[in-house]
Order: C-alpha cells, then sequence, then structure tokens
C-alpha cells in the first residue's frame, strides 16, 4: 500500500496501489514520431533546460506572416509568447494545406444522428465554406477583435463558423449546444459578443432540440447582440426577428470566398471559453493566437501519434476545450481527417461508435472515462457486435480513469493493441500537459504517466517543497507554456487569485501555476491524479483523496460509477458518503448486503481508513454536460441538501431533484 504523509504539511494520503505495466509493441513504436523511452527523455531533458527554447522550435513548424522578435515575456502572473509574431490560426488549418497533396483530403467527414446522413469536406472545401462565412460575418459588420458567440450542435458549420472568426480576427465564444436560455445569456453579456450563430434545432438522441427558441429568450437580454445568423438543420418552425436574424443559407449563398486570413498579433485573443466556477459565475478563459496553436499543433502530432492515414474521432462537444482543440485547431493544423458525430453514442442503439468506427474505419479513438464507465454498463456484446481492427490508438479525457475502466478500454476496445493515452489538461492549459507518448512510454491503468517534453510539473506541500514518491499533494505547473489562459475575460484579479496566488514569486521562481487538482508521483516518476483538491477530506487526521475511494468501488463487480464526498462528523473530522451506481437492479434486500459488501471491498482494496461511512445508491449522479461528476452539488446536498452556486452545466436537473428528495 502506498504511504501515507498526512503529517507533512499539505499532503495527501495516498491509498492507491496499481502495478500493472503495458509497453507499446514493437511495430507500433518503429512507425511512431518518437519511438523509444530514450528518444522521448532527451528530448524532455533538452525542454526542461531551455523550455522556451523548445517552445519557439514547435512554433517554427506553424506559418507565420512575421516571425517573433521575443519569444518568451513574464511579469506574473502575465505571459506574453512570440510577441511580434505575425500569424492566422485560420489560415494554419486551411489555406497552407493547399498548395500540397492534401488540397483533396478529406479534412472533415461528418455524421448526423437521426438518418446517419455523411458530408465530407476536403481542405479545399473546407476553405471555400470558411472564407464565404468570414464574407458573411464581415457583410454583417463583424470586425476584428468583435467577440462572436457561437451556439450550435455538433454540425460542420460549427467548426467553420469557428474558423470563419479566426480567419478575419474575431474572437469567438462558442456555448454548449444543451445550454439553457439564461446560461447563454450569461455568456453573452460576460464577452460582449455583438453577433450570434446558431441554428434552429439540434438532434440528441432522436429529438430535435429547439436551440432557437432559447437563443430568442436569451437575445431578449443581451443588448449588445446586433445580428444572429441562424443554419436550418432540423427544418422546424422558428420565429426570425426582422433587421437581427438572418438564415445562414440565404447569406452564404451570395456570399464572397475571396477573404484572405488576416495577420495576427501571437496574443490576440483567439477565443473565450466558459468553464463552471465553485460558486459565482461561470470563468470565461481567455485563449490568445500564437501559442495555443503551437501548443495544440505539437500535443495532437506527439499524444495521438498523427499521421497523414489516420482518421481520427473525438468524441467532444465542440462546446468544451476538447472540441476547441483536438477536433478543431489541433487535428487541421497537422493536415489529419477528423470524424465528427452529431448525436449520443446510445442511438438508436447503445453501439453508435462502434458502429462509426467499424463503417469508417477509423484510427484513433478518443473519449472520456463518464463514457467508458457507460459503455461497460451497457454491456459487452454492443463493442463484440463490431470489427474495431482499424482502430491503432485510443485515448481518454476530461477526468481521472480508474484502473478497472482503463483495462476494460484496452481489452473490449482496443483489443490488446492500441496503445491508451490518458491525457491530464484543463480548459485554462488550452492543451494536454500530462500524458503518455505512444511509442515511448510504458502506461499504467490510472496514470496519466509523465508530463510531456516543455511541461515543468510537480506535486508539491503547500510550503512548496517537492513531495516524495506516494506523498499526495498539489499539482503545479512550474513555468509557463504557450497555450495558458491569458486571463479570465474581464476580471484579472480572479484570474491572479485562482490560479497564481497559491504559490507566488520568491526569490527561487517567478510563481507557479496550481491545477487546483491533488496528485501523486509514485516511485517510477508517474503521475496519478487524485482529483481536484475540493474533494480531498479530513478522515481522522488523515486526508483522502476522494478519486481513489471511488476507484476502489468501481472496481467491484457490481458497480458502475461512484462519487464519494464528505461530511462533517464530529469524532474523524469527517465521514465519508459514497453516492453509488449499479450495472444491474439488486433486490431491496439485497442492497444492505451489498452496502456492507461494499464498505469491505473499499477496506480490502485501500484499507479500513477509506471504508465510506454511509453508501447511498441512486440511478444517476449530477453531471455537467461534458461528462464530469459535479461532486459540490453532492457535498450540498449531505450537508443539508440546499444548493448554492453555479449549476448551469447541469445536465439533467431531475437527477438532482432526485437525490434531494432522497435526502429529505
Amino acid at each position: 500500500m502506498a504511504s501515507s504523509s498526512s503529517n507533512r504539511q499539505g499532503s495527501i494520503s495516498s491509498v492507491q496501489t496499481e502495478n500493472r505495466t503495458f509497453s507499446p509493441s514493437d511495430e507500433f513504436s518503429k512507425k511512431a514520431h518518437i519511438p523509444s523511452a530514450k528518444k522521448l527523455e532527451s528530448i524532455r531533458k533538452k525542454a526542461a533546460k531551455n523550455p522556451v527554447e523548445f517552445w519557439e522550435k514547435q512554433a517554427e513548424s506553424l506559418e507565420w506572416f512575421r516571425r517573433w522578435n521575443i519569444a518568451f515575456k513574464w511579469k506574473h502572473p502575465v505571459a506574453e509568447w512570440f510577441g511580434g509574431g505575425k500569424i492566422n490560426i485560420s489560415y494554419n488549418c486551411l489555406d497552407r494545406h493547399l498548395n500540397t497533396w492534401r488540397r483533396n483530403k478529406a479534412a472533415l467527414i461528418w455524421e448526423g444522428e437521426p438518418d446517419g446522413e455523411i458530408r465530407t469536406f476536403t481542405y479545399s472545401q473546407l476553405h471555400h465554406e470558411v472564407c464565404k462565412c468570414a464574407g458573411v460575418l464581415r457583410s454583417l459588420g463583424v470586425k476584428k477583435s468583435d467577440v462572436v458567440a457561437i451556439y450550435m450542435g455538433m454540425v460542420p458549420e460549427a467548426v467553420i463558423a469557428m474558423l470563419a472568426c479566426a480567419r478575419i480576427g474575431a474572437t469567438h465564444n462558442v456555448v454548449f449546444g444543451g445550454f439553457s436560455a439564461e446560461a447563454l445569456r450569461e455568456r453573452i453579456n460576460d464577452s460582449k459578443a455583438v453577433m450570434l450563430i446558431t441554428q434552429d434545432g439540434a438532434f440528441r438522441r432522436g429529438t430535435a432540440v429547439n436551440l432557437k427558441q432559447a437563443a430568442d429568450a436569451a437575445l431578449e437580454h443581451c443588448p449588445s447582440i446586433k445580428h444572429s445568423l441562424v443554419l436550418r438543420r432540423t427544418g422546424g418552425e422558428v420565429t426570425m426577428k426582422a433587421g437581427r436574424d438572418h438564415w445562414w443559407h440565404d447569406l452564404m449563398r451570395g456570399a464572397t470566398s475571396n477573404i484572405a486570413a488576416e495577420p495576427l498579433g501571437s496574443e490576440h485573443p483567439h477565443f473565450i471559453l466558459y468553464t463552471s466556477g465553485s460558486t459565482g459565475k461561470p470563468k470565461g478563459i481567455l485563449h490568445t493566437t500564437g501559442g495555443y496553436l503551437a501548443h495544440v499543433a505539437y500535443t495532437t502530432k506527439t499524444v495521438f501519434d498523427i499521421k497523414d492515414d489516420d482518421l481520427y474521432f473525438c468524441t467532444a462537444d465542440i462546446g468544451w476545450v476538447t472540441g476547441h482543440s483536438y477536433i478543431v485547431y489541433g487535428p487541421l493544423a497537422n493536415g489529419a481527417s477528423v470524424l465528427m458525430y452529431e448525436g449520443a453514442p446510445n442511438f438508436p442503439e447503445p453501439d453508435r461508435f462502434w458502429d462509426i468506427i467499424e463503417r469508417h474505419k477509423v484510427t484513433i479513438f478518443y473519449t472520456a472515462p463518464t463514457a467508458i464507465r457507460a459503455f461497460i454498463r451497457w454491456g459487452d456484446g454492443y463493442p463484440l457486435k463490431h470489427d474495431l481492427s482499424s482502430l491503432r490508438l485510443i485515448g481518454t479525457v476530461g477526468e481521472p480513469i480508474n484502473p478497472e475502466a482503463w483495462m476494460w478500454y484496452r481489452t473490449m476496445i482496443g483489443k490488446n493493441k492500441c496503445p491508451i493515452v490518458d491525457t491530464w489538461w484543463q480548459t485554462e492549459t488550452g492543451g494536454i500537459m500530462i500524458a503518455p507518448v505512444p511509442g515511448a512510454t510504458d502506461t499504467k491503468p490510472g496514470s496519466a504517466t509523465f508530463a510531456l517534453p516543455g511541461i515543468l510539473a510537480d506535486v508539491v506541500r503547500k510550503d512548496g517543497t517537492s513531495c516524495e514518491p506516494n506523498e499526495g499533494g498539489l499539482l503545479v505547473v512550474k513555468h509557463p507554456w504557450p497555450g495558458m489562459a491569458r486571463t479570465i475575460f474581464g476580471d484579472k484579479e480572479r484570474y491572479k487569485e485562482t490560479y497564481w496566488s497559491n504559490f507566488p514569486p520568491t526569490k527561487e521562481h517567478q510563481g507557479w501555476y496550481f491545477t487546483g487538482d491533488g496528485a501523486r508521483k509514485d516511485t517510477d516518476g508517474y503521475f496519478w491524479i487524485m482529483g481536484r483538491v475540493d474533494d480531498v477530506v479530513n478522515v481522522s487526521g488523515h486526508r483522502l483523496g476522494t478519486a481513489e475511494v471511488e476507484s476502489a468501488l468501481v472496481s467491484h463487480p457490481y458497480v458502475a460509477e461512484a462519487a464519494v464526498v464528505a461530511k462533517p462528523d464530529e469524532l474523524k473530522g469527517n465521514a465519508l458518503v459514497a453516492f453509488v451506481t449499479l450495472k444491474a437492479n439488486i433486490t431491496a434486500g439485497d442492497l444492505n448486503k451489498l452496502k456492507e459488501e461494499l464498505r469491505n471491498h473499499v477496506g480490502v482494496e485501500i484499507g479500513h481508513i477509506a471504508k465510506p461511512d454511509e453508501i447511498r445508491f441512486t440511478e444517476g449522479l449530477p453531471k455537467t454536460r461534458s461528462g464530469k461528476i459535479m461532486r459540490r452539488l453532492l457535498r450540498e446536498i449531505v450537508a443539508g441538501g440546499v444548493i448554492s452556486g453555479d449549476t448551469t452545466t447541469l445536465e439533467d436537473f431531475s437527477v438532482l431533484e432526485k437525490l434531494r428528495g432522497d435526502e429529505e
């Protein structure tokens, strides 16, 4: 069992043990961009010695209108990368491929949900559509540095709109199409968007969701919006407000395609993306242009080992940072072929993803641990119906993956031949920070392995000293990187306080970025993410990361998902409460037996101290629309049922109401 170090300042007791290791096959490594651990270590050491020089080399793979004159400038907590350089992201994702054989290569293959409609855009065709959309934006008065809100489903036009904004230097603010009118209004007003791009409706699980209706309700209280561009997707009835609303197809029909990419400063604001805050309003994370693209282009190539003959399928929604970085900008900057799917993984049956992979011959598949646990719950029969032999690499994103789900993913989907890239990063980091390099890294189930070259990550105590092996602490990044967020839009102080106040500059360093996550490094130096520090609890003097207790619960054959939170306890300080969803129905009489069985199972897996004091069975857990469990809401439920703070990212309010009803 891992050592307990809770007596040290700010350390977290680590209770999870995992000894299995898997090496990439010789066949995979021979063809990989980075083919060996020795080569990777050489790159990593050189990058650690001079990270600025390393990132300059990555930026040189892009096409610049004017090269930078200052690679890096830092005044805590404000970073500038590639100052003086002029670049355009749309140009790098599209134009530079047009003078190569990739001109007629598929850039985007899209599949609709209800009828399986397929649309393919070559790089030349996508460039043409993006230029026309950029012309439409300009015709409606959108200027460089204006903010354009995009409220759409998973349709090609969402990608086109994003690239069109980038082409003319407009800053896009993509709002997930499942958000309410209130959430949309809040994000439009905070970002002061001048235009909204939306659609009549979006398909989800066979149902047409009326986005225009929600958009209309939001725009009643959005004085900054001058125009709204509406895509016809479902054909449902909508109200069009004269002078404000315009049909996409009408304006695109007559639009000019002679729109050159605007040379933009490297630090030009590229996009704002809102992420949920623990309290108060959501945070508008601002990313800029040159550094962000250098980061996502490099990590796409390195982590996914992406090649010209790959077909890459990321299941994230365009409204999340994964959709920005690893559906649109990273893959297209590398000249990849991207598959984009409109709908749900279980429509019309729970094998939709596997059917897509088989029919399109997908080679790289990137999804979330939450989805993987749903696949497990739905049963092995669905993936077994399909030929998944085209896959050569699979990945995970969004939250730590428990070892048993990792093993299922490797065995059932990867057929024990595909490397798994378990990636750790955040909206704020812009791109992947910690992950295996698939041809060079031995992987361990549940570990994100090592920081990528150019990323100086560590696990430290509250006093800034590095933790010992298997001593849990705070995950920090000790040197700025190009893809990092520059600020919280309109709130520089909140940015500084949230991310840069825990480890301010000293004589020894210039200030560290605190991720908000707890982690540990094992004796081999592998990173193990232990979840948000907010989810660390004190139990009988031990600071426990609840993610490890959840992992132990999910390793039980009856358990599909688990979330563990704490409530005050006079004797122990905190008592652990586990919310558990099961894979199958169990009679009421057996549930009480199962509760004790699960408590004992945790005791065997990670120790008596981690046994949940209370186990509550539930049909569902409160999650964001990106699949993350909202443990803050569970903490509020066990503390008395009063919900406060931001709930706009909650996917299904009925789950929350049922849990509150159970509490009462």
